[in-house]
């Protein structure tokens, strides 16, 4: 393994292509893509395995965040978390509540008025608290409490002097998340909340991002997609032995290849630094936290429109799937021109 030279400041391109490419690979899946068309023996083969395509843009999303944040956590821990984590959890409090009073069934509120379909909302929530809370307002906000536990983590380790350690515990944390998560009707392991949820995904994640800008790594670009390529295999090959005991394939968030998966991705692109160097991408890359928090909304939202004026299967996707992109784009673009802009942008 190879070492390459990065300044702190400098912006690498191809990770900011690689942001574009992941949120567009959330938005698909968010999207519920091609699960009633394209059906073999009725289960919708092709929808599920674009499900589990869009599996590596959480974990290079972590991948990212521990690479950047690398130098500022060394040199002095506890401020970076404070300062890192306050405007994060302040966006995620604003979406939460956001989502806890926007309707999501134009349907049932016309049949059963606002109140009675938002305690729907509200009562599924509170049927697992702590879940509820590790996620916020809308299940895909639970990135944001995941990326501020791996960093404080990180952080308590780095403190302690414990740097060494760190690799090893966040690799315990993903096995028992996985093992507790995906495997547990095998394994008959709990955890108190979803794992994916929490610090047992995004430690491991988030820990080899740092370790690698701590380290200056930098592999070729075929041993990042060799790599890459191991570890969607892996993970393909998990979730097809899986459905032997009656594990639907749609349903993991990581596995164990997921991953080497998400690290080939990440060391593909720090292998190419150039890739994606246009003014566009940047401009999507800059607001990548606001279309994230903000894009399942609107899918919900695009749902109702579709319903509404009957448009249906591979219409309503390709709708879905390129409005909620422009919309999302458009929403926080307007809102950075507000006096929203310090509760709903970092």
């Amino acid at each position: 393994m190879s070492t390459v030279q990065y300044t702190p400041s400098q912006r690498i391109a191809s990770i900011e292509l690689g942001r574009v490419i992941a949120i567009l690979a959330i938005i698909g899946l968010h999207g519920q893509m091609a699960l009633t068309y394209w059906q073999i023996n009725d289960v919708p083969w092709v929808g599920y395995v674009l499900n589990q395509s869009a599996r590596f843009a959480v974990p290079l999303f972590f991948l990212i965040s521990g690479y950047l944040i690398q130098p500022k956590l060394t040199a002095s821990p506890w401020t970076t978390v404070i300062n890192y984590s306050k405007p994060l959890l302040k966006v995620w409090l604003a979406w939460s509540i956001i989502c806890l009073v926007m309707p999501f069934n134009l349907a049932k509120v016309e049949e059963f008025g606002y109140l009675g379909e938002r305690e729907g909302y509200w009562g599924f929530l509170m049927n697992t608290p702590l879940n509820s809370f590790l996620e916020g307002g809308l299940v895909h906000l639970w990135f944001i409490p995941a990326l501020v536990c791996a960093v404080l983590i990180i952080a308590l380790m780095v403190e302690m002097k414990l740097d060494k350690r760190l690799l090893p515990v966040a690799i315990l944390l993903y096995v028992y998340g996985v093992l507790a998560g995906s495997y547990t009707s095998l394994t008959d392991l709990s955890a108190p909340f979803f794992t994916r949820n929490g610090p047992f995904f995004s430690t491991l994640m988030v820990s080899l991002g740092f370790i690698i800008r701590q380290h200056q790594w930098k592999i070729s670009s075929a041993k990042a997609l060799g790599l890459f390529a191991l570890g969607m295999v892996i993970h393909f090959a998990e979730a097809a032995w899986l459905t032997q005991f009656d594990i639907a394939f749609n349903t993991h968030d990581f596995l164990f290849g997921t991953a080497l998966w998400g690290v080939g991705v990440f060391m593909w692109l720090l292998a190419n630094p150039n890739l994606g160097d246009y003014a566009w991408v940047r401009a999507i890359s800059n607001r990548m936290l606001g279309i994230y928090v903000s894009h399942l909304l609107i899918i919900i939202m695009l749902f109702n429109v579709c319903r509404i004026l009957g448009i249906t299967e591979m219409a309503k996707d390709v709708t879905v799937f390129f409005a909620t992109f422009v919309l999302s784009l458009m929403l926080v673009t307007v809102i950075e021109r507000t006096p929203l802009k310090p509760w709903l942008l970092r």
